[in-house]
């Protein structure tokens, strides 16, 4: 392949830094890597004496021992392993002749060697058994064997290089220099990678790739996956991985080779960065940022952002798409996260696409009469309110940066959006979980049934917590805390406010999370720096369990127990409403509001209000339906569909949280002060309930004791104030317990 010109540089100036980079274990032309080696990972075969590495998903056997084992009807593993058979092709002798001493190679028809048979023929074919065989042995038998390690048979005659059925293969593969094949038949199977056949500096940068892996300690390479994309590489005939965009190599491999694709586009990236460098002044030039290449922006805690990338290119006018490429450079050096500069890079692409649509091509056309057109073309388009309110929202910040740092003067002062542009936030749905669901979640025996211990204790964390999934797959190793009472706490990361916090725990939960500690140090003995560590890709530790790897095993988790609401349908549940249902749950148990919003560590009260709000909803409702009466025993309602409604609510609310009273509560307005001195047995304003049925008789038996006493002490003021009360009480017991009986004979009917 001719070099372009303009390439010849770039390439010199790669070749240059790839041979100070590479170091002397890797500039080898095969590859050979540590048996212990966590990175080039290769399982030896289960059969004893076998050297050959196991393939993929033959049962721990290298390819010639399963096919030995499938031809035996697949026998139990424990049988086979005891009599496996003589060694496999290319690491034995091949058989020799069935005379007496003679090495020569065994020939197909009667097991003579050619020369044996070449006199038994002539001798007139005697039975072998009788037959005096003479002795071919040449002078030096040691000097004629096949220069096989493997193979202790003669050659043929003194300018052979291999016995004859070895000559016989060499000479089928073409007859390449007898070292060469040497080396591949003792390479067949073994845990090596091969560089051989490519040109230098292709040669130079799998080798820095190989070094670039190995060093990262993140996914494994074992050989038998890097070898086909070394064909590949041989096969292109090209000079330099670089000589295909990643597109092109998408397209050279296709899907199914998906860990050698993999290798390629990691090596490719890898010598991409070395020889331009890495950094704003390298990337942003680009109109697709690739955001590994950036040091310094803000991701998610734990959370590494390979081959991440933010696109410009959908921005078709020149002029939008510099202005929005220095402005998402200034918020992501701001510490804006990369979710976050996403969004502000979409509205820009769906803003483009309007311009275009509209025929407007110049800032200076972009004013207010634009931009109300442009609301109506945002709420036509697919997609959630929050989608749409984000686009208009980061427009409208988009035009306020570029007014503020003076970086465009043509842009119209009318260019805005306003506060009632958007319409309103509907209203949030109750996303916590019925505890009909909660009792099945919760339960050991479902819990116990999580096939991955790790995935049991996200669970935990989840519903005893009340931690957002990204805080708590983020967790590090030590994540617990303790206070001068010895109470456990655990410490993580609010990834979205992006500080460390604390929530209290049980010690059931810190001795799960114990366990989980143990788990990750038998694994990983030099410790990891996460607590929640992925099984596959993952040599050193450092990455932690994916959002989307724990999703997929909730779902089947949730399959597997047959966890169903009240109406028998399969349970659907995303984690964060566990979060949800922690906040309705301490809400219930009137723990204070500021208490809750320490524990999810709001940064307001806002949010924190919501979950008071559902279960202020969820109090109404049980207050409607139980039965109120006043002190002449008449029943108070609270109409939902009335004029008065909320506010009459909202008063009841109030003296129930501020005026309850041992035997019932107060319904004085906020406003007022009570005018009654006496008990409030004789306020108009009191209010009770059949819970209080059990206070109101016994404060009945103490009046009427009371009346006894002034009566036959000549109290009659103080017998007639009391007997108020006794009139009041006996009216207010009758109408509950009417209620009651009530209640009781629709709960059986029902």
């Amino acid at each position: 392949m001719t070099v372009p010109a303009e390439k010849a540089p770039g390439r010199t100036r790669l070749l240059e830094r790839l041979m100070a980079v590479v170091r002397p274990e890797f500039r080898t032309e095969i590859y050979v890597p540590a048996p212990d080696d966590p990175v080039f990972v290769a399982d030896e075969c289960t059969v004893a004496d076998c050297d050959r590495t196991a393939a993929s998903t033959r049962r721990g056997l290298c390819n010639a021992h399963a096919i030995r084992f499938r031809k035996r009807g697949c026998p139990p593993m424990t049988d086979f392993l005891a009599d496996p058979g003589p060694p496999v092709r290319g690491r034995r002798s091949l058989a020799a002749c069935v005379v007496a001493g003679c090495r020569y190679g065994r020939g197909a028809k009667n097991g003579l060697c050619a020369k044996h048979r070449d006199r038994w023929g002539r001798a007139g074919k005697p039975d072998l058994a009788a037959w005096d065989a003479p002795d071919l042995a040449p002078g030096d038998s040691a000097a004629s064997e096949c220069r096989l390690p493997c193979c202790d048979l003669w050659v043929a005659s003194p300018t052979k290089f291999f016995c004859a059925g070895h000559d016989d293969r060499w000479q089928r593969h073409g007859r390449p220099d007898p070292d060469r094949f040497i080396a591949d038949c003792e390479l067949v199977g073994t845990a090596s990678i091969d560089l051989r056949d490519l040109a230098a500096q292709l040669r130079l940068e799998i080798q820095y790739a190989l070094q670039c892996r190995h060093d990262a300690r993140s996914r494994t390479a074992a050989p038998r996956l890097v070898m086909p994309a070394v064909r590949r590489v041989t096969a292109l005939g090209i000079t330099s991985l670089l000589d295909l965009s990643e597109q092109q190599w998408r397209r050279q491999v296709g899907a199914q080779a998906a860990e050698s694709l993999l290798f390629l586009l990691d090596a490719r990236d890898a010598l991409e960065a070395l020889r331009d460098g890495i950094g704003w002044e390298i990337e942003y030039s680009r109109n697709v940022w690739r955001l590994d290449r950036l040091p310094g922006i803000t991701t998610s805690a734990g959370r590494p952002c390979p081959r991440a990338r933010l696109r410009f290119d959908r921005i078709t006018q020149p002029w939008l798409r510099e202005l929005g490429k220095r402005w998402t450079r200034l918020r992501l050096t701001s510490g804006l996260s990369i979710g976050a500069a996403r969004a502000g890079a979409d509205a820009l692409i769906c803003f483009s696409g309007f311009l275009t649509f509209v025929g407007v091509d110049a800032l200076a056309q972009v004013d207010r009469p634009l931009l109300e057109r442009y609301l109506a073309h945002v709420m036509s388009q697919p997609g959630g309110h929050g989608m749409k309110k984000t686009r208009i929202g980061s427009l409208n910040l988009f035009f306020q940066n570029i007014r503020q740092h003076g970086w465009e003067h043509t842009l119209p002062g009318t260019a805005a959006f306003y506060v009632g542009d958007v319409p309103p936030v509907p209203e949030q749905v109750d996303r916590r979980l019925a505890e009909y669901v909660m009792t099945q979640v919760e339960s050991p025996g479902n819990l116990d049934r999580w096939p991955d211990a790790a995935g049991r204790l996200v669970t935990l964390i989840l519903t005893r917590c009340g931690l957002r999934i990204s805080s708590a797959l983020a967790l590090d190793f030590d994540c617990l805390l303790h206070d001068g009472q010895g109470a456990p706490y655990l410490r993580y990361f609010n990834t979205k406010m992006r500080r460390e916090a604390a929530v209290p725990i049980d010690e059931e939960l810190e001795a799960a999370i114990r366990d989980q500690q143990r788990r990750v140090l038998g694994r990983w003995p030099d410790g990891t720096p996460c607590l929640l560590p992925r099984q596959r890709a993952n040599v050193s530790g450092s990455l932690p369990l994916a959002d989307g790897t724990y999703r997929r095993m909730l779902g089947r988790w949730l399959a597997t127990c047959e966890v169903r609401d009240e109406h028998g349908r399969a349970v659907h549940l995303t984690p964060h409403q566990w979060r949800h249902t922690f906040a309705c749950r301490l809400i219930n148990r009137d723990v204070p509001q500021e208490v809750v919003r320490v524990l999810l560590d709001h940064d307001s009260h806002k949010m924190t209000s919501h979950y008071a709000k559902i279960t202020d909803q969820t109090v109404r409702r049980h207050w409607e339906t139980a039965t109120r009466v006043n002190i002449k025993g008449e029943r108070v309602t609270l109409d939902p569909d009335g004029p008065l409604d909320q506010a009459q609510w909202a008063k009841t609310r109030y003296g129930i949280a501020t005026q309850t009273l041992p035997n019932g509560y107060c319904g004085l307005p906020v406003q007022k002060t009570c005018p009654h001195a006496n008990a409030c047995l004789t306020c108009p304003v009191f209010l009770t309930g059949p819970e209080f049925l059990p206070e109101l008789r016994e404060q009945r038996t103490r009046t009427l004791t009371l009346i006894d006493n002034a009566k036959s002490c000549g109290h009659t003021r103080v017998a007639e104030m009391n007997q108020q009360v006794t009139n009041n009480l006996d009216r207010m017991i009758s109408e509950l317990e009417d209620g009651q009986d009530e209640h009781e004979e629709t709960a059986d009917a029902s």
